[in-house]
């Protein structure tokens, strides 16, 4: 019978069935915190802190106090993974506003709370990287950047499950999302790329687009080949058009675009740039130069 894995909540390891927050947590009651999916690959913490940093900075954003320093939430993570003798998970970090009333105000938050969990993630439909996967627009518009935006890792994931929604009852594997303006902004937790004439384009992050990890690590590979990469606002008839598409994310890593509403995005399958890419990616999260081993 497999161990119950164990979670890190404030500092104290509880069993997965014992893990519990209060009912007055800000996290719980209003979305309120924010939060890092992480990966690690054959013992290695794949950017494990560039996703601290970017907690940190989603966090101060907020205006939330993190109650440790990043260098001991690093330890706090790699502690996790080995407690429960991983060598491949998923890493879920969040911090929440913690307990409070049941006011908005998060002054009557004294202290906020630090949750580590690694287990494992799949999210990926059967054949997703060598077929490809499906995907919509959806109706469900990016929140704009002067509002909740998902440049802030944020708790409040509320607009990105619609759209999920939306994809799941339409029979897709996944949602795109666009701005207020019409413009292509990302997928509901994936960043998003289009292939045209050899080059490379992703939307800017001015549209509301988290600037993922992934992301940078994709456009750092390509960049590599000799193959330009242009951050611009991409419609969704490029997007139609486009000679390949593919996401970037933490936890999906990087899957094709097949299919856009209907539409084949090129020859419907991967296409030679996506899968160059993809090839490049799988060697370089494996690499402990792009990250922090778990057992030295």
């Amino acid at each position: 019978m497999q161990k119950e894995i164990v979670i890190y909540i404030d500092g104290v390891y509880y069993p997965k069935s014992q893990a519990k927050i209060s009912v007055y947590d800000h996290g719980l009651l209003y979305g309120d915190g924010v939060f890092e999916g992480i990966r690690a690959y054959e013992g290695i913490v794949f950017k494990l802190k560039e996703h601290i940093e970017r907690l940190y900075r989603s966090a101060h954003a907020i205006t939330l106090k993190i109650p440790i320093s990043k260098e001991e939430m690093l330890k706090a993570v790699i502690k996790t993974i080995r407690k429960n003798k991983l060598f491949n998970a998923y890493i879920r970090l969040v911090v929440t506003r913690g307990v409070g009333d049941l006011g908005l105000d998060p002054r009557k938050c004294p202290k906020a709370s630090v949750i580590i969990i690694a287990d494992s993630i799949n999210l990926h439909v059967t054949g997703a990287k060598d077929n490809g996967i499906s995907t919509m627009i959806s109706w469900v518009r990016r929140n704009p950047v002067d509002t909740t935006t998902h440049e802030i890792k944020s708790l409040n994931y509320l607009n990105s499950i619609l759209a999920k929604i939306e994809a799941s009852l339409t029979g897709v594997d996944e949602a795109i999302c666009l701005d207020k303006n019409g413009f292509i902004v990302e997928g509901v937790g994936e960043n998003l790329f289009i292939v045209k004439s050899g080059k490379i384009f992703t939307p800017p992050s001015s549209t509301g687009a988290l600037e993922g990890i992934t992301a940078k690590v994709a456009t750092r590979l390509a960049k590599n080949m000799g193959i330009e990469v242009t951050e611009k606002n991409i419609t969704p008839f490029q997007l139609f058009t486009a000679e390949e598409a593919f996401f970037t994310g933490t936890a999906m890593e990087m899957v094709p675009i097949k299919e856009v509403n209907n539409r084949k995005i090129g020859k419907g399958k991967p296409g030679p740039i996506t899968k160059k890419l993809m090839a490049a990616f799988q060697k370089v999260i494996v690499d402990p130069n792009e990250g922090v081993p778990i057992y030295n």
